[in-house]
């Protein structure tokens, strides 16, 4: 048993296996020590009542967790692979030494002297991809530290064309992830359904009621749509908020996606890996984004 400031690779190196006991955030540290596929990583939701528990068992093993052992004990469950991204960093522009969230929550402030701290040394230069030594779980997002101030960053998916882009940011995400902020940067509402329902119904003369269920099964269905088995070997890319103008553009704003490279043109930006560790990613820095089925992190989903 050990606090999570004790928790370490070398904890995961001892251990068969990684039980956390908190909610999804707490999961998501346990996940970020494993590199191992083959070591299962177990969350248990202990406050219900502040976290969702999306990446935990089911919430009624909280009160009977020695019930979810014995499922474990007796093989009444199957393996969950999760799939996870890896990163590959070249160029210039940032520092291969992270500042780790996860110990602090820092305002703006104390995040760019958390880094100015850790990263004394100038940022680095690397003329090859660099894979970094962590994998993310939930999603990888891309931005300028100062949240009101535009990114601008080129991007390329799946190899394609570079583009200009200025926005609030890039999210890209796994399976595991779409339930979780993509879900929320991308869903939309049942007022927002409701509007364009109405336009599209005047605009083409249609005649049909808009009743709630009509709108809300529209809802439901264009929210449900975002959301994928976090075992698939794909992610999903979010645009927030991008500016179209004569020089900048953003063709797709969102989609699935084998391979995410990004440009940073930024000032002040950082990538941060499931809100827990954050890289520097200024101009000059390149990143690409994919996946590889080595990298899937080992969960279970018990039997009913």
């Amino acid at each position: 048993l050990v606090k999570r400031r004790d928790y370490d690779e070398e904890t995961v190196r001892w251990a068969d296996a990684i039980i956390s006991a908190g909610g999804d955030g707490t999961m998501l540290l346990a996940a970020s020590k494993v590199q191992d596929r083959f070591k299962p990583v177990i969350g248990v939701n202990t406050d219900p009542e502040r976290s969702e528990g999306h990446l935990c068992l089911p919430v009624r093993y909280t009160q009977s967790f020695p019930e979810a052992l014995q499922k474990l004990y007796r093989g009444e469950f199957r393996w969950q692979w999760r799939q996870r991204i890896r990163l590959y960093l070249e160029g210039t522009g940032f520092n291969l030494i992270p500042v780790d969230l996860h110990e602090q929550q820092l305002s703006l402030d104390q995040h760019i002297k958390a880094h100015n701290s850790q990263l004394e040394q100038k940022s680095v230069a690397v003329s090859g991809p660099h894979l970094l030594p962590v994998r993310a779980l939930n999603e990888v997002f891309i931005g300028e530290s100062l949240s009101s101030r535009a990114s601008y960053y080129e991007i390329s998916v799946d190899d394609g064309p570079w583009e200009k882009q200025k926005s609030s940011g890039l999210n890209v995400c796994t399976g595991t992830g779409s339930k979780a902020w993509s879900y929320n940067i991308n869903k939309m509402s049942s007022q927002s359904v409701e509007e364009l329902l109405n336009i599209v119904r005047k605009h083409k003369s249609l005649n049909f009621s808009l009743d709630h269920d009509l709108i809300q099964h529209v809802t439901d269905a264009y929210n449900d749509s975002l959301v994928y088995n976090p075992e698939e070997p794909k992610m999903f890319f979010s645009v927030r908020e991008p500016i179209a103008n004569r020089v900048f553009s953003s063709s797709r704003q969102r989609g699935f996606t084998s391979k995410v490279c990004v440009r940073s043109r930024c000032w002040d930006a950082c990538m941060v890996v499931d809100g827990g560790t954050s890289f520097e990613f200024n101009d000059g820095a390149i990143v690409s984004i994919v996946m590889d089925d080595q990298d899937a992190l080992c969960t279970v989903l018990l039997d009913d």
